[in-house]
């Protein structure tokens, strides 16, 4: 080549790059969770954050996970650090099926799916029973994740209409009939967002309306042993007309630790098969190592008692905000009163707009979550959800003096 030719290759024009294809059309429509959204804007250490659903990692039993874990290691390397069966190993599965059972709902190692955290489960549920332009049914308000994976697949997204009890079971009937929906989704325990508990007369005319309406459902049970407070309720799947349509989700997150990302889900054979396939296409199976400490611990440990210390706690901690709320809401406001759980779910009145509110409140170093990012519909923008476990009562307490100071400072009528 000549250095006429060199210099006319250096000079010559660029060729332009072809645009790339577009991301998917779900990936384009969903955005992202207002709650992670706020913990990232809220991560400064000085302020009082009430709006993530996290649980208080003082009370985490470190210890007993980490003998957990050192024990596996050492006993079974090997296996702990080798590829899994999609299903779950066998010991936890056991473990988990006689938990299950001893609370009432007869359940074999076969029925249990492990998950990588029970929100995987909501995601392999979409994929084995929804297509796209399906309709879900979900309480208003709704689980704000449950939202994000049911829209994600391109389903309809419809809120059943309800009460101080949940949803209203005639109510129900109707969008059944009208909409012909696959599965309807409830977190009749503890709900989050709202705290609320579905009583067992409601939970049984449910199951009554899926029986004889046909359809699927998903009964989401995060925080339903973080009860501290009142009777515990019977599952929606312990009812005749529900059992073999209700698919039951548990969680470790909120009773051992979130960090071991362990869930499951308890299904009919059929659909178990199905997510089970839809897992090995998203994840092949949940860590091999953290499912043995799980079952290891649950060997070891009396994670019952644990979890009643931690229920204790959160009982003082639910107590230290219902105190304070009176004096840092405006007059007007309206809560819930959870027996369990994590959250409740507060109304100020008329006028306020609790999402424009935010960032004054955030000024003042405490957080909420606004109630509008709940509603599949249209929302109640006057609404916001409260967590009441990460902080302690005397936490509690100056958070909401900063509550106060900052709703009255941004208030409508300020």
């Amino acid at each position: 080549m000549t250095v006429t030719e060199n210099v006319a290759v250096a000079t010559a024009a660029p060729v332009e790059a072809a645009p790339l294809p577009p991301l998917a059309a779900r990936a384009r429509s969903i955005g992202g969770s207002p709650v992670r959204d706020i913990l990232a804007v809220t991560a400064r250490p000085e302020v009082i954050n009430f709006a993530g659903g996290l649980p208080a990692p003082e009370l985490f039993d470190a210890d007993g996970i980490a003998a957990a874990y050192r024990d596996v290691l050492a006993e079974q390397p090997a296996r702990a650090l080798q590829y899994s069966t999609t299903e779950g190993e066998p010991s936890l599965r056991a473990a988990l099926a006689a938990r299950t059972s001893a609370r009432g709902l007869a359940t074999d190692a076969d029925d249990v799916l492990v998950t990588t955290g029970s929100q995987q489960a909501l995601s392999l549920l979409a994929t084995a029973l929804l297509e796209p332009g399906d309709t879900v049914l979900v309480e208003r308000p709704c689980y704000l994740a449950a939202l994000q994976a049911f829209g994600f697949a391109g389903a309809r997204v419809v809120a059943v209409p309800g009460d101080e009890d949940g949803i209203d079971p005639g109510a129900l009937e109707q969008l059944v009939v009208r909409e012909r929906p696959k599965l309807l989704y409830t977190v009749p325990t503890f709900s989050n967002p709202t705290g609320r508990t579905m009583p067992a007369a409601r939970r049984a005319a449910v199951a009554e309306v899926a029986g004889r309406c046909g359809l699927w459902i998903v009964e989401d049970d995060p925080y339903g042993e973080l009860r501290f407070a009142g009777e515990r309720v019977p599952w929606i799947a312990s009812y005749e007309g529900a059992r073999d349509r209700t698919v039951l989700l548990g969680s470790f997150s909120k009773v051992m630790a979130p960090g071991l990302r362990l869930g499951w889900l308890r299904a009919p054979a059929a659909l178990c098969r199905a997510c089970a396939v839809a897992k090995q296409a998203a994840d092949l199976h949940t860590p091999t190592v953290n499912q043995l400490a799980a079952a290891r611990y649950l060997a070891d440990r009396d994670l019952d008692a644990h979890v009643a210390r931690v229920a204790a706690a959160y009982g003082a901690r639910r107590d230290a905000m219902l105190a304070g709320l009176p004096d840092a809401l405006p007059a007007g406001a309206t809560w819930t009163r959870p027996e369990g759980g994590m959250f409740l779910w507060v109304r100020l009145p008329d006028g306020y707009d609790t999402t424009a509110l935010l960032p004054e409140v955030v000024r003042h170093d405490v957080a909420y979550v606004p109630g509008a990012p709940f509603y599949a519909d249209e929302p109640d923008r006057a609404t916001l959800r409260l967590c009441f476990v990460t902080q302690t009562p005397d936490e509690i307490a100056e958070g909401l003096r900063r509550l106060g100071e900052g709703l009255a400072a941004a208030s409508p009528a300020a």
